[in-house]
C-alpha cells in the first residue's frame, strides 16, 4: 500500500507527480529543486529579457533547495535525519560542486546518506541543484 504526499510548504511540482510517496517504510522524493514555495522565484536567480540566465547563487539555492526537501519529509511523517540515499543532480560540476559539497557537509555531517552527484545539461526550470531523495519513515 502507498500514500501520495504533496505540501504547501516545499515548490509545487512541475507536472503530474506528487511531493513524495510512501511504500511501506520507505519514503520516495521526486526531484525537488530551489524553486521558493511562496512564489516560486529561484534565490539570487538574474534572467535577461529572454530569459537567459545573467547570474545565479548556488550557496542560496542550495539553502533553498534542501529547505524544501526538509517540508516535504515533515509532510511526510519523516524527518532529515532519516534520509538514507541522495541522488544530486547540478548543471555546472566543475564550478558548483566545491561551494555544493560544502554545504552538503553542513547538513549532513551525522546523517551519512548514500549520495550520488550528477551533472545534467539543465533542470526543467532555471535551477542549477536537485534533489532525488530517498528516507525512511
Amino acid at each position: 500500500m502507498s500514500e501520495i504526499i504533496n505540501t504547501e510548504t516545499a515548490a509545487k511540482p512541475l507536472g503530474a507527480y506528487p511531493h513524495a510517496r510512501k511504500v511501506g517504510n520507505l519514503l520516495f522524493l521526486s526531484g525537488i529543486g530551489s524553486r521558493n514555495a511562496k512564489d516560486n522565484s529561484i534565490p539570487g536567480l538574474e534572467l535577461d529579457g529572454e530569459g537567459n540566465i545573467i547570474k545565479y547563487d548556488i550557496e542560496a539555492e542550495c539553502h533553498q533547495c534542501f529547505a524544501n526537501v526538509k517540508a516535504v519529509l515533515e509532510a511526510s511523517g519523516s524527518s532529515w535525519d532519516k534520509i538514507v540515499d541522495v541522488t544530486v543532480f547540478l548543471t555546472n560540476m566543475k564550478k558548483d560542486f566545491p561551494v555544493y559539497n560544502k554545504i552538503y557537509a553542513e547538513y549532513f555531517t551525522t546523517v551519512q546518506a548514500c549520495r550520488t552527484t550528477v551533472e545534467v545539461k539543465s533542470l526543467p526550470t532555471p535551477i542549477a541543484i536537485e534533489l532525488k531523495v530517498i528516507a525512511t519513515i
